[in-house]
């Protein structure tokens, strides 16, 4: 299963940070802790790269029974902010599949280990990023 899993992950896995200036980042102020960037010169990453990332959402991700017995499937959106420190915080489902697929992939997220932090101007900045999740039931 957990090999099923991986191969749809490396498949579906998209995420979405732009390289771009500084001058095109959309912002937003949150009580005085800096900028949210949605657009950084180095996109943050997990530690040991995306082959890794694949791999702790394998080893991390339980499929709902629930979802499993209804024959649920579907890829979850998540937008989260990494901070500074390469913490996850304000992780939300922006599109679901249902209530427990969704639940799952938002606390695979929260039990996530620190990423290596976004930069801007050779410093790490807040950035808000983008993770799609798929949960695909093997035969």
């Amino acid at each position: 299963m957990k090999k099923i899993l991986l191969t749809v992950f490396a498949i579906t896995f998209f995420i979405n940070a732009k390289a771009q200036s500084a001058e095109v980042a959309i912002t937003k102020k949150e009580n005085d802790t800096g900028k949210i960037y949605t657009s950084v010169e180095k996109a943050p990453q997990f530690p040991g790269g995306i082959q890794s990332f694949y791999h702790y959402l394998a080893a991390t991700i339980v499929y709902p029974v629930d979802a499993r017995t209804k024959n649920r499937q579907g890829r979850v959106i998540i937008t989260m902010t990494i901070e500074k420190d390469g913490s996850l915080t304000d992780i939300k489902v922006v599109r679901g599949v249902s209530p427990s697929i969704d639940q799952e992939a938002v606390r695979a997220m929260s039990a996530c280990p620190k990423w290596i932090p976004a930069t801007q101007n050779g410093l790490p900045v807040r950035v808000l990023y983008t993770v799609p999740i798929a949960f695909t039931l093997g035969k």
